[in-house]
């Protein structure tokens, strides 16, 4: 398959020489403007773009500009092709990211050459790239299954069914891709959202490997101290979490687990724990998380009560509504409740 080249430039007899000299070697796409180009450039990524550098309107160098800003068109290489001959003008090209500056007028044979090497360059950087990010995936994929091993070990000390994180990362998933089905957040709910969403929802509970099993699994109604000493597994998950943070900055899995870890027990009143957040100040992911795990806890055995049935879970929750949850996401979770129901009897084993 031939390279895609991009040519930006005003003067269209300039374009024809680059079209007749390169049009066997790339597939070519012209613009006569630099906005135009813009357009090209984002809409259809091309692997190399040509760009003149006086042209009316946009000028090369605010087109240089405006394409190293936009992630869709930041890696791709540009060379300028121009009739200025100031050093100081190919210093103030160079500085602003372009990887070559051809001045005119050219030999094509030298555009073929230079424009061949830039190709094998990216070509080879986008490679070492794909390395980089497997290497990471990997590194990621491995930290991710060991603390959903350390929540596993969190959640056989106080779940009685064993797949009480199974089940609600599958609640939150639901949620998440409802909300962006139907437009709820859409400047926070994508694919990568419900993608984090899905991993790090099974460390909301992490914090309660340190709490006792006096506490823990206590079959009746706790007492104050008790309780208090049960709410701090919140901090006590957001401090672990934390402490990957040091030294994973940027890693957002473990970013999105601390945001659930610490405030899914927030209430949309702001009468939850540990901060008393209220309303927006909550994180979204804990909001999601909030409804999922309560569902989950009602339906659900424990040592201290019988499962309640989806009718009478779903009840509570939407009685809820503006208070413990958010009324947005109890509306959600009454659209797709049948979506609940069918995962719960599929774990508790009804046809």
């Amino acid at each position: 398959m031939k390279a895609r080249l991009l040519v930006i430039d005003d003067t269209p007899s300039n374009i024809h020489v680059l079209l007749e000299g390169l049009k066997d070697l790339y597939s070519i796409t012209a613009a006569t403007r630099g906005d135009r180009g813009l357009e090209l450039a984002r809409t259809q990524p091309p692997d190399l773009i040509l760009l003149d550098v006086v042209m009316d309107g946009m000028d090369g160098y605010e087109v240089l500009a405006a394409l190293r800003e936009d992630v869709r068109t930041a890696n791709i290489p540009v060379m300028f092709v121009t009739a200025q001959t100031d050093p100081k003008d190919e210093e103030r090209g160079l500085a602003l990211g372009a990887v070559d500056y051809i001045t005119k007028p050219f030999r094509i044979s030298v555009v073929r050459a230079r424009i061949q090497n830039h190709l094998e360059l990216k070509s080879h950087r986008d490679r070492l790239e794909q390395m980089v990010q497997e290497q990471v995936r990997e590194t990621i994929n491995s930290h991710i299954t060991t603390i959903f091993a350390m929540s596993k070990l969190a959640e056989s000390r106080d779940d009685e069914t064993g797949t009480h994180l199974e089940r609600t990362r599958q609640y939150c998933r639901l949620l998440a891709r409802r909300l962006r089905l139907t437009g709820g957040y859409p400047d926070l709910v994508d694919e990568d959202f419900i993608h984090r969403i899905f991993q790090a929802s099974p460390l909301h509970d992490i914090g309660k490997v340190a709490i006792p099993d006096g506490i823990l699994k206590k079959p009746g109604k706790l007492t104050e101290d008790e309780f208090e000493i049960m709410k701090s597994h919140t901090l006590r998950g957001a401090e672990t979490l934390a402490s990957v943070t040091e030294n994973h900055p940027h890693n957002e899995f473990i970013q999105f687990g601390l945001q659930i870890a610490r405030s899914h027990h927030e209430k949309w009143d702001g009468s939850g724990y540990p901060d008393r957040l209220r309303g927006p100040e909550i994180p979204l992911s804990a909001r999601i998380m909030a409804v999922a795990d309560v569902y989950d806890a009602l339906t659900s055995k424990r040592c201290y009560k019988d499962a309640m049935s989806h009718e009478e879970a779903r009840e509570i929750i939407r009685a809820q509504s503006g208070f413990h949850f958010e009324p947005l996401l109890v509306e959600t979770f009454l659209a797709i409740e049948d979506e609940f129901q069918e995962i719960l009897r599929g774990y508790r084993g009804i046809e």
